[in-house]
């Protein structure tokens, strides 16, 4: 499926674009699976990605994508995770229980943490903060740290938390300050993962754990939805992980993973569907897809198939 538009995308003066090995593995062996135009596109129409997967690893990735220091230029203003309003999915929670059987967010936010506070948490890619304000509400001494000028500035400036500009690693963050680490749809974001995964793993203190949530490219959802399929996203989604790729590259920044689940994102679906109606594609069963009951039907049966719309991580720094 790799075409000669999907490898030289159309030249754009503040863009730099960069073939890349998998950034697993480091083989530069990979086979096309997909390719996909921007849903928002900041810079413009016409471009169309290349997915691909490592022969060797299984990894999948963007390939090529734009470089570290021009990717910005993808991310539109009013980018909906950097709103502390639209981010703010920390609201009408269900039980611990709905969360085990349903695969719903829980009350600690959308990962099965193994410590309580009070600790000190960093959440990599806070985004709006929502996350932030929800565990300092529940005891956690919280740092925000985000690639975004106007995200950090909201956190420190009407929120009230500590966040630092930037990724990891970060001059300011030093070894062994954390007792959790929190990526919420953040990992597949950056250039390097598992030099992001080892800089956190050095900020954690023996005993800490890590959680990763990202979305699950062998989700039943990117199978009906194809390149319409929300958790795609290109280019600004670098590397789409599946459970056992997930795992993998947790491990090989050192952490030792307790679990890898599924979590249901019934808005993932309805937003699919209507992107894929928009394109005139999908038929009736993209339209009804749309109505929220069954988008909660339709996540909630992919979830416990095995193939939610997103996974969950967590790893811990051993004692």
């Amino acid at each position: 499926m790799q075409t000669s538009a999907s490898r030289s995308p159309a030249p754009h003066p503040a863009l730099t674009w960069e073939d890349t090995p998998c950034v697993l593995c480091g083989r530069d062996e990979a086979t096309p699976l997909a390719e996909a135009t921007d849903p928002t596109p900041a810079s413009g129409p016409g471009l169309r990605f290349a997915v691909v997967r490592c022969r060797h690893c299984s990894l999948t990735y963007t390939n090529p994508r734009p470089s570290a220091d021009t990717i910005g230029g993808f991310y539109p203003p009013g980018y909906a995770p950097h709103d502390p309003k639209a981010a703010d999915r920390g609201a009408g929670l269900p039980s611990r229980l709905q969360s085990r059987i349903l695969g719903h967010p829980c009350p600690e936010r959308r990962g099965l943490l193994p410590l309580k506070p009070p600790g000190r948490l960093l959440d990599f890619g806070c985004g709006g903060g929502s996350y932030l304000t929800r565990m300092a509400e529940l005891g956690w001494t919280v740092t925000g740290l985000d690639c975004s000028p106007d995200a950090v500035r909201t956190v420190r400036d009407k929120l009230g938390h500590a966040a630092h500009l930037g990724t990891l690693p970060h001059p300011d963050l030093k070894p062994g300050s954390f007792e959790v680490v929190t990526l919420w749809q953040a990992l597949e974001h950056v250039h390097k993962p598992v030099e992001v995964l080892r800089e956190a793993y050095k900020l954690l203190v023996p005993g800490g754990c890590l959680v990763v949530a990202v979305p699950n490219w062998d989700s039943y959802a990117r199978t009906w939805f194809g390149e319409h399929w929300f958790g795609m996203d290109l280019p600004r989604h670098l590397t789409h992980f599946t459970p056992a790729t997930l795992r993998t590259t947790l491990q090989a920044a050192g952490f030792r993973v307790s679990a890898v689940r599924g979590l249901t994102h019934a808005g993932w679906i309805r937003s699919s569907a209507r992107r894929t109606t928009a394109a005139g594609a999908g038929g009736s069963g993209a339209k009804l897809l749309r109505w929220r009951p069954l988008a909660r039907l339709a996540a909630w049966a992919a979830y416990a198939l095995g193939g939610a719309d997103c996974i969950v991580a967590v790893g811990e720094r051993p004692k």
